[in-house]
């Protein structure tokens, strides 16, 4: 009998489905093994995205972004208030080291988005094996290849996400190695948690609620809070809050963050975090339908089912308060990891993207720790009892959620796929209604964008942006009166919107009211005194209105904001070489204006050659003239543009005999 007690103790002390020492506990070669399956399965769930496109503000973090190349933009990224969103200094640090590395080509930084999310899921294996988390393993394949991570690695702006959450992890880690009593020289972990802290906080603002993560790991490890441990989490809590402190200011003040739309009291903030927090645990539950931009909830406090929300949260809360006493302390700390993790998110401050969509899915990338760590363990268990082997069940799910992850990675290949992935799940968004209407403005698919426009503005009427978009298209095809309209309305809206400005300036040219469009476009100056389109058309207008002088001075005002403004270049060469007054002429100036176009062009515009050698002409070099007009001839006839042709042949003429064309001396 005795023998046998002590074979039955033996077997109550071994973990049944723990998944603890599983992986982290077996030889080498199958960690190994276990970790190069779990980063090749991420990288090949990406595929999709591996060389996919810049999307919506990837053009202001990266793409237009004067702080990536500046010589100065390493010391303004870090201390002035130029960033294009919140700051984020070693984000935009990454960004510019890339820059300087593979410039604007996207696959690169994709690529590194999606390493940077391997290795978290790595990082987090290794946090909840030292934790004795079951099931450690399983919450990582899920971290990684649940596609509710899709927008935080597709979408490059979500560096900051991913960013932070490598910073994070590796902060927990430090702290667990202090916290373990058994460390030598565990104040060294300290310090190396409080410098990874500090790094998460520069990558993103809402690595701000780590401390109550690190909270949360004694209470799980039951180590006694006393007032010593209390203070060791004084610094982390300290740089949070300064942190988190500055991250409202910048949203309120900086990126404007006001007006009613932000106004809500303190009653609907609590229905919308409410709800959010539900939303967010339903999309790990079940991801369906996951899009880049979810429906707008209408907020109705004086409705009783707003509250149903809150309600269950209330009743959740009491069900796990009670329930600690069989399952101990592992729900309740899952549960409070991911409130905790999104409450910067969840409406209680109001951000500006809140003006498109309450929730959004990359707010929950560090969140769904606690949810997913939880589940895994319960996988293992069922999977034990299902008699389908101890991993079998939790294999399964991740194939499944990496089959969904390629899915929903290939929404983002490109702008235009994104939107209409969007629109096709969130019919009613008006955001990606006229996204899709700029794209296609740009590609002058004029029809396809004026219908997306004019969708956008039925959607909502009071977007200023679409009524813009909308003149600017009706416009180029030539329904001036339309886009004159569409544009008044825009400015009813935003009166101070300076490409509006430019835009309602345009079509008034074409109508022959140069007076008005003068104006329109010295008011888009005052508004923004560095905008180089206003300066070049207010440019072409005072030429009309014979006011040489200034009208060459807005050429010039263009030409130093904007040196490779090809338009600018071109005309104000073709002043200096042609105009009928003497005294404005000048022809070395002419020259090296249009040689600076001809450059850019890589010497096949034939727009830009017909100007480069009526500039040699001014100079008197007509061989050059001559010579430069053949090749100028020869691309125009290429590209079949009869008037241009006829035009360079009529020149050439005149260059022939040694005369400039266009002028009575």
């Amino acid at each position: 009998m005795k023998h046998k007690s002590s074979r039955h103790a033996g077997r109550a002390k071994r973990p049944a489905h723990t998944g603890v020492g599983d992986l982290f506990s077996a030889r080498p070669e199958r960690l190994w093994l276990f970790t190069i399956i779990l980063v090749a399965a991420t990288i090949l769930v990406y595929r999709p995205a591996w060389n996919g496109g810049f999307v919506w503000d990837d053009d202001a973090y990266v793409m237009k972004n004067p702080l990536l190349t500046a010589p100065d933009g390493l010391w303004r990224i870090w201390f002035s208030l130029e960033s294009p969103s919140q700051y984020f200094p070693l984000t935009y640090t990454t960004f510019r080291v890339e820059r300087s590395l593979w410039d604007l080509n996207p696959t690169g930084y994709h690529w590194i988005n999606i390493l940077l999310h391997a290795t978290n899921a790595l990082l987090l294996w290794w946090l909840l094996a030292r934790l004795r988390v079951p099931a450690a393993w399983l919450a990582a394949g899920i971290f990684a290849l649940h596609p509710v991570q899709v927008e935080s690695v597709a979408w490059i702006t979500e560096r900051k996400n991913v960013l932070m959450g490598f910073f994070f992890l590796l902060t927990l880690l430090a702290w667990t190695q202090f916290i373990d009593a058994r460390e030598r020289r565990s104040w060294r972990f300290y310090r190396l948690a409080l410098v990874f802290y500090v790094l998460a906080l520069s990558a993103k603002s809402t690595a701000c609620t780590l401390p109550a993560a690190l909270f949360l790991i004694l209470w799980l490890q039951k180590k006694r809070i006393d007032w010593p441990r209390v203070l060791q989490l004084v610094p982390f809590v300290v740089l949070g809050l300064t942190m988190g402190l500055i991250a409202v200011w910048w949203e309120r003040y900086h990126v404007g963050t006001r007006g009613p739309m932000f106004a809500l009291g303190p009653l609907e903030r609590l229905i919308v975090a409410s709800h959010a927090a539900w939303f967010y645990l339903g999309k790990l539950v079940w991801p369906a339908k996951l899009t880049f931009m979810y429906p707008q909830w209408t907020i109705t406090p004086s409705n009783p089912l707003a509250y149903i929300w809150l309600v269950a949260g209330i009743v959740l809360c009491v069900v796990i308060y009670f329930a600690r006493r069989y399952v101990g302390r592992s729900v309740e700390v899952a549960a409070a990891f991911f409130v905790a993790t999104l409450s910067p998110v969840l409406g209680f401050i109001m951000l500006y993207t809140f003006r498109y969509t309450f929730v959004a899915d990359h707010y929950q990338y560090l969140a769904c720790i606690g949810p997913i760590a939880l589940v895994s363990g319960l996988v293992i268990r069922l999977s034990g009892s299902m008699e389908l082997g101890e991993r079998t069940l939790g294999i399964l799910i991740c194939v499944a959620l990496g089959v969904l992850t390629w899915q929903q990675s290939g929404s983002y290949r490109d702008i235009e796929t994104l939107w209409l992935t969007t629109i096709d799940r969130n019919p009613g968004c008006w955001m990606a209604e006229h996204n899709l209407g700029g794209k296609l403005l740009e590609k002058r698919d004029l029809d396809g964008a004026i219908a997306h426009f004019e969708r956008a503005v039925q959607l909502k009427y009071d977007n200023s942006e679409s009524h813009y978009g909308m003149a600017d298209a009706l416009r180029r095809k030539g329904d001036v009166e339309r886009a004159m309209t569409e544009a008044r309305i825009s400015l009813d809206l935003r009166p101070s919107d300076p490409e509006t400005h430019v835009v309602l300036g345009m079509a008034l040219m074409t109508k022959g009211q140069v007076d008005e469009a003068a104006t329109h476009f010295s008011k888009a100056i005052e508004i923004r005194p560095k905008y180089s389109t206003a300066h070049y058309n207010l440019a072409i207008a005072l030429l009309d209105k014979h006011e040489s002088g200034k009208a060459i001075e807005h050429y010039e005002k263009a030409i130093e904001l904007q040196p490779d403004f090809l338009e600018a270049l071109t005309n104000l060469a073709w002043i200096f070489a042609n105009y009928p007054d003497a005294t404005v002429r000048n022809a070395s100036k002419a020259v090296e204006l249009a040689e600076k176009a001809n450059q850019f062009t890589g010497g096949t515009d034939p727009n830009v050659l017909r100007t480069l050698a009526a500039a040699y002409a001014s100079n008197k070099s007509f061989d050059k003239a001559l010579e430069t007009s053949r090749r100028a001839l020869q691309f125009a006839q290429d590209q079949r543009n009869f008037e241009a042709t006829e035009a360079i042949r009529r020149e050439m003429s005149f260059y022939a005999r040694g005369q400039p064309p266009y002028r009575a001396d």
